[in-house]
C-alpha cells in the first residue's frame, strides 16, 4: 500500500513527455556501474548529504526501473532514499501505489519536485534527451546541476531497448557552487555475453554527442580508434568476448584516449572514456 505523505506543490513541469517505453531490467548494466564507479557517494551521510535523495528523472509509463533501481542502491546503502520523477500525471498515479517510507513517485520534470529541506545526491535521466535538439542539452544540465549538491552526480544516458547496449554521460557538480558542472566521463556499456561492436554505439550515444560522429569530432575520432583497435586486436577472440574488449580498450589507450583500464570493470563490458571534450562548449 502507498504510504501517505505530503506532495510537493510544484510550478509546471519543465520539459515534455517521453515515449515511457521501458523493459525490465533495462537499466540493470548502468545501475551496476553506478554502484561501483563512485560507492562513497551512495553511502556518504554527513552534512547535505544527510538523507539525500537519489531521482530517477522520467521513469517511464511503469515504475519498473525505479523500483529495480531502489533494490540495488539499498543492497549497497540500506535506506537511501529514491524518488521517480515523471512529467505525465497518469504514469504519477500508476505508480503510486509502490511507494513506501523510503521510495516516493511524484509529478515534475527538469525543475524537480522537491520538499522544504530536501536535497539531491544522484540524479538519473536516461532516455529522456534523445527526443530533444542538441542545444537542449547544456542547459538541461545547468538546470539539473544547480539542483544537486555539491558533488553530486547527474548521469545521463540511452540505452537500447534491452539493454544491451547503453551509453551515459556522469556530469558532476563540484564542491566549489561557483564552479560550473563537468563531464566527468563518457561511459559505454555492453552485454559482453553477446559480443561487442564499436560500431553498434555509435546509434546509442546520449544527445550530446550522437550527431558529432562527424570527421573533425572528438567523439568520430574516439569512435573510429576503438573500431581500429578492435580490428587489430580480434585475433584474441579465441579466448573470448571479454578478452576481445580488454585487448581493444588497451589498444584504445595505446593510441591517446584517456580510458580506464581497470581489468573489472572492463570485465564486465564497461569502457570509460575520461575527461571527453564537451561539444560545442
Amino acid at each position: 500500500m502507498a504510504a501517505s505523505r505530503p506532495t510537493p506543490v510544484c510550478p509546471r513541469p519543465e520539459g515534455v513527455i517521453t515515449r515511457g517505453k521501458t523493459a525490465r531490467n533495462r537499466l540493470r548494466g548502468s545501475d551496476h556501474f553506478l554502484l561501483q564507479y563512485d560507492p562513497g557517494l551512495l553511502r556518504r551521510a554527513a552534512g547535505p548529504f544527510d538523507g539525500a535523495l537519489c531521482v530517477d528523472l522520467g521513469y517511464g509509463a511503469e515504475p519498473h526501473t525505479t523500483l529495480e533501481w531502489a533494490g540495488r542502491l539499498r543492497d549497497h546503502a540500506p535506506g537511501l532514499p529514491v524518488l521517480g520523477v515523471e512529467i505525465d500525471p497518469e504514469r504519477v498515479e500508476r505508480a503510486r501505489p509502490h511507494a513506501d517510507q523510503v521510495t516516493d513517485f511524484r509529478l515534475g520534470g527538469f525543475n524537480l519536485p522537491l520538499m522544504a529541506g530536501e536535497q539531491v545526491r544522484v540524479i538519473r535521466a536516461f532516455n529522456v534527451l534523445r527526443q530533444y535538439d542538441e542545444d537542449a542539452v547544456s542547459p538541461t544540465w545547468d538546470r539539473l546541476c544547480e539542483q544537486l549538491v555539491p558533488g553530486g552526480l547527474l548521469v545521463e544516458g540511452t540505452s537500447c531497448p534491452l539493454g544491451r547496449v547503453w551509453t551515459a554521460c556522469l556530469v558532476r557538480r563540484p564542491v566549489d557552487r561557483a564552479e560550473p558542472w563537468q563531464l566527468e566521463a563518457l561511459v559505454l556499456g555492453a552485454n559482453l555475453g553477446r559480443g561487442f561492436d564499436p560500431e553498434l554505439f555509435q546509434t546509442r550515444l546520449p544527445k550530446a554527442f550522437i550527431h558529432r560522429v562527424t570527421p573533425g569530432e572528438p567523439v568520430y575520432d574516439f569512435i573510429e580508434g576503438w573500431k581500429r583497435a578492435a580490428h587489430e586486436t580480434r585475433a584474441t577472440t579465441v579466448w573470448g568476448a571479454r578478452q576481445w574488449f580488454a585487448a581493444a580498450a588497451a589498444h584504445l589507450s595505446g593510441q591517446g584516449f584517456d580510458v580506464e583500464l581497470r581489468p573489472r570493470w572492463l570485465k564486465q563490458g564497461w569502457l570509460v572514456w575520461r575527461r571527453p571534450p564537451v561539444p560545442g562548449r
